[in-house]
């Protein structure tokens, strides 16, 4: 795939096995965050353990949440420097680790750039991720404005990929207008096609709807392919991630287009080992079976996939939004818990 046709592989994980795999395998960018380090740490904690009470000694003041988040940028920048090859021979659209803000900031249009603007100067091929709420709309444009490529997270929806496009054409525009380069920035914006697949299994057991299962593995891909077409359409100049894996059409349908695909490594074995044929599917449309069906039995299908289907501002009272940033924000509390081990020890464990 990463020889034949435009799409790009990157890697959802930052662990250095991980991340060397799918280097070995084609893999043109990373991607890290809490989430992932916490995933880190736990897999290579005989590498770090030392380094963190270091760090806890040498900032006697820092709370284990300031540890932490120094954690999430220096594993970032470390994983960063794998992919700088990468990043030099493809002039920035590719070779890039992606480094997500603190999902706590999803409210604060003014913390989120502050934070994006710190986290791209910890390497020179760093991408930010901003979620696309209310306030990461916001955020969008004056980020992209100041030379920051951006991977737009916490999206599911075609209206949330308008939205970002149109925010950072804006940005790209204010650049142009005062010849500011933009000829090695590489934006990009995510759907996170098995989050939505979920919420609508969710859906279906909270109101008792019946349908054929099978449909229910398509939603995402429906959107993305949607979006896709309207953005290639559009001419916008910020190219659709596909993340959060469930079934392998969330990687085979989208061969061929000009996209990123981004498994977690295990996903990206899977793929390798499979006999499923390579081919460009981009332009496949989804059976409009299926698609009539979910439109017909699921309103946050069709809010998902139509453009306006879900206002700005009610982008961060979406299903998924919710249910996303809430396990995002509970796995920064974990990554604390687990700081908090190392700083203030339990004696009952001792």
């Amino acid at each position: 795939m990463t020889q034949t046709t435009p799409t790009c592989l990157w890697n959802d994980s930052a662990a250095f096995e991980e991340l060397k795999y799918s280097l070995e395998h084609g893999a043109v960018g990373a991607t890290c965050n809490p989430v992932i380090v916490l995933d880190v740490l736990k897999q290579e904690m005989p590498l770090w353990r030392d380094h963190i009470v270091e760090l806890i000694r040498q900032r006697p003041r820092a709370t284990e949440r300031e540890i932490a988040w120094a954690l999430v940028e220096e594993i970032s920048a470390t994983r960063a420097g794998m992919l700088k090859h990468i990043f030099a021979a493809e002039n920035g659209k590719n070779g890039r680790l992606s480094i997500q803000t603190d999902p706590m900031l999803y409210r604060d249009t003014e913390a989120l750039i502050q934070q994006a603007t710190r986290f791209s100067g910890l390497a020179s091929n760093m991408i930010v991720k901003i979620p696309a709420t209310t306030a990461g709309i916001a955020a969008f444009e004056e980020v992209t404005y100041r030379g920051i490529s951006v991977n737009a997270t916490v999206s599911f929806s075609l209206p949330q990929c308008v939205a970002v496009a149109e925010a950072v054409e804006r940005g790209l525009q204010r650049r142009e207008r005062e010849r500011l380069s933009i000829s090695s920035m590489g934006p990009v914006c995510t759907i996170m096609v098995g989050r939505l697949d979920d919420w609508l299994k969710v859906q279906a057991d909270k109101q008792s709807i019946t349908t054929d299962p099978g449909h229910l593995e398509w939603a995402g891909v429906a959107v993305f392919k949607k979006t896709y077409q309207l953005f290639k359409q559009r001419g916008y100049r910020i190219r659709l991630l596909s993340a959060a894996y469930r079934n392998h059409m969330q990687w085979s349908e989208f061969i061929g287009g000009d996209v990123v695909v981004s498994p977690p490594c295990k996903w990206q074995r899977r793929f390798n080992a499979s006999d499923i044929k390579v081919e460009s599917r981009i332009a496949k449309p989804v059976d409009p079976e299926i698609v009539d069906d979910l439109a017909s039995k699921f309103p946050d299908f069709v809010r998902a996939s139509t453009e306006g289907g879900i206002a700005i501002e009610d982008f961060d009272t979406f299903g998924p939004t919710v249910r996303t940033l809430r396990q995002f924000i509970e796995a920064c509390h974990e990554l604390e818990a687990l700081i908090r081990e190392l700083m203030l020890p339990n004696p009952d464990k001792i």
